[in-house]
């Protein structure tokens, strides 16, 4: 029989993402988030690719992004309370991390199981700072798909996207626990 780790089950089963509007300085120092960068590099990765890659965002970088919302949402006609809530991911924001999707040419490997790597950092990356103790969500946005933002913004070459925000800080209420799934209705078996 296999021996768990009780206390990493135990996390995974009561893990729950801190609102990113909740949290606030302090943030992790550099060391502490080489860690928690290291954790999330320990992801699946077919084909040993590497197809991700990040972006440490801090205060003067998320408040130059928050600048640049407003041009982007009026270039694509973007409703103004949406176009005010991406301001705030970022002018509100303390520390956040882009987890780049930055696929590699590979005649093994598609694209699509690329992107799933990315994905699986963030997940990686948002887990490990929970573990660690810090409040941490994972976000996305209409501004994180805008290419103008992707490019001139945050920095990404034409063939990467934004798989996530991780945005990272300090809890300042924990939120209630959530619904979640009804495994009833999820869950399909297969024995033949």
């Amino acid at each position: 029989m296999p021996v768990p780790n009780q206390a990493a089950l135990d996390f995974l089963l009561s893990r729950r993402s801190r609102p990113a509007k909740t949290l606030r300085a302090p943030v992790p120092d550099r060391a502490t988030l080489d860690m928690l960068l290291t954790a999330a590099a320990r992801t699946p990765d077919h084909g040993k690719l590497e197809p991700w890659r990040f972006i440490v965002l801090g205060k003067p970088a998320l408040a130059r992004l928050a600048a640049m919302i407003p041009e982007c949402a009026a270039a694509l006609n973007i409703a103004p309370d949406t176009v005010e809530k991406a301001i705030s991911q970022y002018r509100d924001a303390d520390l956040a991390i882009v987890v780049v999707d930055s696929p590699v040419t590979s005649e093994k490997v598609p694209q699509i199981e690329q992107a799933y790597s990315a994905g699986a950092v963030c997940l990686s990356l948002l887990n490990a700072t929970l573990a660690a103790g810090w409040g941490a969500n994972w976000l996305s946005g209409w501004a994180s798909h805008d290419r103008v933002f992707c490019e001139h913004g945050v920095g990404l070459a034409p063939h990467e996207r934004i798989a996530g925000l991780i945005h990272i800080g300090t809890e300042t209420n924990a939120p209630p626990e959530r619904p979640r799934p009804d495994l009833a209705q999820k869950v399909t078996w297969l024995d033949a």
